[in-house]
């Protein structure tokens, strides 16, 4: 579709033309940020990865985002071969060589490594981990409430691939992603094993009915850190939220719906499977919600 948004749709910037990017302990230019064709990450997607947002100086929830990807590396038996003080430090010394105070979004990768031969078994990456962190000038533009289709593409068992883990396989995402713009809609909404509602391609997904906030149980989804922190304002101020497991039919009915992302934060949705949700607008429970996490960004980056 011609108007088609993202949840990471950003306003142009001319400055990301030239940003240095951090590999492997030096940080150079975009053009000389380049990775072997034997690299792991791009013969596999074999590889763990975060993304973070700098609000005044300060890396929102770092904490919480270096747990993620530690136990997502330890998951894959992936070792990093760095501490946590120095990946943080990697992540500033980035921030620094860009010259970047806010509205700035890193990505945060690393994988298996270069092979020596380019095959699948984890043995063959010998030289060490490929870390990388991509930075951007980056402020969110959403020009209105995203649309969704579902998909037949799910969110699947722990036993295939863990949805909780954030890795580079990400193709089940990108499939439900090209399925949703052929139906006409910004992003795709998949649906857990058992049938119920669980997440779009790219954020966890959130409804509001009758004044209760419901999203999935969290079992097929990643355990997203905006997602947690709206769940914890929820409960902190009166609005009453449960993780539970709801249907497409309870979805259509909503009065209200939104994502939530480390880039976009809350992003309004508006339309579902061609169903308008509510008056297709920014809803109040949404908006007071936006603003409860504006108010903890600014106080954990004062």
């Amino acid at each position: 579709m011609s108007d088609q948004v993202t949840t990471h749709q950003a306003a142009e910037d001319v400055r990301n033309e030239s940003v240095l990017i951090w590999l492997n302990g030096k940080v150079v230019p975009k053009s000389e940020a380049l990775v072997s064709v034997y690299d792991s990450g791009f013969m596999l997607g074999d590889g763990v990865w975060e993304g973070l947002r700098l609000y005044n100086g300060v890396w929102a929830f770092a904490d919480e985002h270096l747990d993620r990807l530690f136990e997502a590396a330890k998951a894959i038996d992936l070792n990093i071969g760095m501490s946590r003080a120095d990946v943080f430090q990697a992540l500033v010394d980035t921030q620094n060589a860009n010259n970047m105070v806010t509205d700035a979004h890193a990505r945060l990768m690393v994988t298996r490594g270069v092979k020596t031969r380019p095959f699948q078994h984890p043995s063959l990456s010998q030289q060490g981990p490929t870390i990388t962190i991509i930075m951007e000038h980056s402020t969110p533009k959403l020009p209105r409430p995203i649309t969704l289709a579902t998909v037949p593409h799910i969110r699947g068992l722990p036993m295939s691939q863990d949805p909780k883990l954030n890795s580079h396989s990400k193709l089940n995402c990108v499939l439900a992603c090209i399925a949703a713009e052929k139906a006409g809609a910004d992003e795709g909404l998949m649906l857990d094993v058992n049938g119920f509602v669980n997440t779009t391609n790219a954020c966890n997904f959130f409804i509001v009915r009758k004044g209760e906030v419901l999203t999935s149980t969290g079992d097929y989804c990643m355990n997203g850190i905006t997602r947690a922190k709206v769940i914890e304002l929820c409960r902190s101020n009166g609005i009453p939220v449960f993780e539970k497991n709801y249907s497409l039919v309870e979805t259509y009915s909503a009065d209200e719906a939104f994502l939530t992302g480390t880039f976009g934060a809350q992003t309004p949705v508006g339309q579902i499977d061609g169903r308008m949700i509510g008056d297709g607008k920014l809803g109040p429970v949404t908006q007071k919600i936006q603003l409860l996490y504006k108010d903890l960004i600014a106080r954990v980056t004062a």
